[in-house]
């Protein structure tokens, strides 16, 4: 492992996250004082500007933008989210988000307890996963009013942060930091694929820069469309249409209100956030395709194909499974349907209705959206539609061996032959996935004895596809902030491995991955030497 990478890559990576934490501090300055922002954001600047200088100074050599291989930037990448999310953490538990240092008469275990919380809301956030504990029992600030809405009675500027941390985690920290310091990291194919799924960046633009500014400039051009539909068409305030706006586009689902988009009861609303949630979740790479009018790029793409006919399905069994119940007119089950399939589906989280009181074949439904997710390449999470897609053709093309041996048959995307292990990659990862969520569910299992199966599963499914809301005792109108610290810490580590897709975050695990290129070099040696001896040996 060669650590001075390793080093540049975190702490250039933390010195670029003091760029929206100034941003924050500032926001909070003018909404809610002085003091608090100090409080609040002043530690997380320092220690990020501090840290990611000493790693920059103190590790760094002069060639080592020209050392990263691919088992840096892996390793790397999975060691700036823990890094970025702890900074991250900070201003929930200084500023009485949850109880902290500051908060009056805070016993001990209570602290800890709120440090678990605000790391808990951090990973939540930048993981896009959009599940929170901020609740009556948890936040100190809530007690503070009469308004019988937890989360709108947080200070705006920490409710800014909280949606920045999703749209920062959207598209990536560290494909921000490769298009503000392109130059300084280097090696940025190596980092996009350690962050980023879906097909080759260079087919976008040659320069790994250049690639970073068109996804980041559709991102950010989608995102401003949102918040300005939103103030002009659905009449949402400027600050809500912000908030919503930034966490819309990277599919996170965090809401400045405790009952999410049915606080607001409007239909303009919901259909401008279904818009640009079903456009969250479509490939980046197709919408750069859309700008350019390569109509056939977009409307031919197998897994674009496969995301409208799930979503159009699930929308419409939904539906009629609701009118069927007797509970709703047919408009009303159809509006619920589109808005709560198309969040789930993208793994976006929002809520425009109380889904738990529906029928069990919803409830399915929206687990199986859970698990599969949307499109590879885009901000959404989930297993994604192309692994799905390409494990079922390779399922087929078993079954065919089996009657006719003899034939030779490839796996096509696209019409585009998948190398063989590409293909091996996803059918790892996909065990990987069911390994982890076996093993998961019984821990949370033990976590929580308390919670009957289908939230414990669910609970499993909403962590690892960052979906957020899950069914049972945590579905939409309730927060996480009942579950043990334990289960808390459990269920953030899920939302890490699944915002890195299993595999960037497992490498940290892999002794390979920690051995000394000193040692590496020396038994390479070692072996040289012997070689040389036994050569000279034979020569005499």
């Amino acid at each position: 492992m060669r650590r001075d990478v390793v080093a540049l890559i975190v702490g250039w990576t933390l010195i670029a996250l003091c760029l929206p934490l100034a941003f924050a501090l500032l926001v909070t300055i003018i909404t809610d004082g002085f003091g608090l922002a100090i409080r609040s954001f002043l530690p997380s600047l320092l220690i990020a500007g501090i840290t990611g200088g000493l790693l920059v100074r103190g590790w760094v050599r002069s060639d080592t933008n020209e050392r990263l291989r691919d088992r840096e930037a892996f390793a790397a990448v999975a060691m700036c989210w823990p890094a970025v999310v702890a900074i991250g953490a900070l201003p929930f538990w200084l500023s009485d988000v949850f109880i902290g240092p500051f908060t009056a008469d805070a016993q001990f275990l209570d602290i800890i307890r709120g440090g678990v919380n605000s790391w808990f809301e951090s990973m939540s956030g930048f993981t896009t996963t959009g599940a929170t504990v901020i609740d009556d029992s948890m936040s100190p600030a809530c007690k503070f009013t009469v308004v019988d809405d937890c989360i709108n009675s947080q200070p705006k500027g920490l409710l800014l942060w909280r949606s920045l941390t999703q749209w920062l985690g959207g598209m990536g920290i560290i494909m921000l930091g490769m298009l503000l310091l392109a130059r300084v990291l280097g090696g940025g194919m190596s980092l996009a694929r350690a962050e980023l799924t879906g097909p080759s960046l260079s087919r976008l633009r040659p320069r790994i820069k250049e690639t970073a500014m068109l996804l980041w400039g559709i991102y950010l051009g989608l995102t401003v469309l949102e918040i300005v539909m939103l103030i002009f068409i659905g009449d949402m305030n400027i600050f809500d249409s912000i908030n919503h706006g930034l966490t819309t586009l990277p599919t996170g689902g965090f809401s400045t209100h405790d009952d999410s988009i049915a606080h607001f009861n409007s239909l303009s609303v919901e259909l401008i956030i279904v818009l640009f949630m079903f456009l969250a979740g479509v490939n980046f790479s197709l919408l750069y395709f859309f700008t350019r009018r390569q109509w056939s790029k977009v409307f031919d793409d197998e897994e674009f194909q496969w995301y409208v006919i799930i979503l159009f399905i699930a929308v419409v069994a939904c539906g009629v499974a609701l009118a069927a119940s007797g509970g709703q007119s047919y408009a009303s089950s159809v509006r619920d349907s589109l808005f709560q399939i198309v969040s789930i589906g993208s793994s976006t989280g929002y809520a425009s209705a109380d889904y738990v009181p529906w029928p069990v074949f919803t409830h399915i439904l929206l687990f199986f959206l859970m698990v599969v997710g949307a499109c590879a390449g885009s901000t959404g999470g989930g297993l994604k539609i192309l692994r799905i897609n390409l494990s079922l053709k390779v399922a087929g093309r078993e079954l065919e061996r089996i009657a006719t041996p003899k034939q030779i048959k490839s796996i096509r995307m696209n019409g585009v032959p998948i190398e063989s292990n590409n293909i091996a990659l996803i059918i790892g990862m996909l065990i990987v996935w069911v390994g982890l969520f076996v093993v998961s569910t019984l821990i949370l299992s033990i976590c929580m004895p308390g919670s009957d199966f289908v939230t414990i599963v669910s609970v499993v499914a909403s962590s690892l596809g960052n979906t957020g809301p899950a069914l049972g005792e945590y579905g939409p109108t309730s927060t996480w902030a009942s579950m043990s610290s334990l289960a808390l810490l459990w269920t953030s580590i899920l939302m890490w491995f699944g915002r890195l897709e299993l595999l960037t975050a497992l490498i940290l695990i892999h002794p390979r991955t920690w051995k000394s290129e000193g040692k590496t070099e020396e038994k390479l040696t070692r072996r040289a030497m012997k070689a040389f001896k036994e050569l000279f040996g034979k020569e005499e």
